[in-house]
């Protein structure tokens, strides 16, 4: 039985997070902004080997083993992907795979997982792709990079999530890329970076809720009443467009500096505007990082990643050397992990 090689990294929002899900919802009200968002592939990821089989089985390097066999009914895969668990999301691939295509049972042993769960870099959707590129790859389905996509997207749907489409971009593999989301209409635009861009993602080593922030933020849209969800919608939707078209020409330029300081003014917007609608957002050991000697000194910039809250921060460091010098400082003296994020224009 062939066995098939497969890897897909997680996905950096460098700026334009919760705009993904917010521009979908033209499709029903167009009187909302578009979203746009800029965000970048990075060298953590989940890489896995995947065969047919008779039943859906997946197992992880997890230090409790991570393994888990259950049928490939449709009940069966439709409880484990509303169970909420780790596995909730690939049994939501596998339960859309089957209804779409009737695929059968799959192997998927996850041989590295580099990529931090839980931490906004898109570890589920990771896994998602992963799950619908195993299912192509093993049944020869045909699908291309936007088919993956969707596959995934609905997957993770069918387990509870209420993620926008962004996360899924993942399945492009290591690129920059400029996302407008129009309604059902997702352009993607491939960037070419000026010049380098030194990322040093932050695991500030706490937990959060995404679902709740999500379920928070979402609940602000269409059209609520009240300054707090119109201050969101401003957020995510004019404000987002007017800053995600000036980052987007810096990352063109390679404006290391100039990107820099539109992240500090992403961050601001976003403690301001957004947060105050979901206690998650408050984000205390977050703002702890961005406010460490060290940023200021160190970095260009810095901001939340993903959907915010205590997951991750980000920082673009001056240089590789500033970002190792940024790493060692914020590891002892907050006791958080460090992943290097780079945006190479030779890549």
């Amino acid at each position: 039985m062939t066995a098939h090689e497969l890897f897909v990294p997680g996905r950096l929002c460098i700026v334009g997070e919760h705009s993904d899900w917010a521009g979908e919802m033209r499709a029903d009200h167009p009187a909302l902004a578009k979203g746009y968002c800029l965000v970048t592939m990075t060298e953590q990821g989940l890489r896995a080997t995947a065969a047919r089989a008779d039943a859906f089985e997946i197992t992880t390097p997890r230090p409790d083993g991570g393994e888990e066999r259950f049928a490939c009914t449709p009940a069966a895969l439709a409880a484990t992907a509303a169970g909420g668990g780790f596995f909730s999301y690939a049994a939501g691939v596998a339960a859309e795979a089957g209804a779409r295509h009737r695929v059968g049972g799959l192997s998927l042993h996850i041989t590295e997982a580099t990529l931090p769960i839980g931490k906004g870099l898109s570890s589920s959707a990771a896994i998602c792709v992963l799950v619908a590129r195993a299912y192509d790859r093993c049944y020869g389905l045909g699908l291309d990079v936007r088919a993956e996509m969707d596959l995934a997207y609905a997957g993770e749907r069918r387990a509870g999530s209420a993620c926008g489409r962004m996360d899924q971009v993942c399945a492009y593999g290591r690129r920059t890329l400029f996302l407008t989301f129009d309604g059902s209409r997702l352009e993607v635009e491939t960037l070419a970076a000026g010049g380098p861009l030194h990322f040093l993602v932050v695991d500030l080593r706490r937990t959060k809720d995404t679902r709740r922030i999500l379920a928070d933020l979402s609940a602000c849209f269409p059209d609520t009443a009240g300054a707090c969800a119109a201050a969101v919608r401003e957020a995510l939707g004019p404000r987002n467009a007017a800053l995600l078209a000036r980052a987007r020409e810096a990352v063109l330029r390679g404006d290391a500096a100039g990107l820099g300081a539109l992240l500090v003014d992403a961050q601001a917007t976003f403690d301001t505007l957004v947060a105050p609608a979901c206690p998650e957002l408050a984000a205390p050991r977050l703002h702890a990082v961005l406010a460490h000697p060290a940023v200021a000194e160190l970095a260009w910039g810095a901001k939340g990643v993903g959907s915010q809250g205590d997951g991750c921060a980000q920082l673009l460091a001056r240089g590789p050397a500033e970002r190792d010098a940024l790493a060692r400082r914020l590891a002892e003296d907050l006791g958080v992990g460090c992943l290097p994020v780079t945006v190479d224009p030779a890549s």
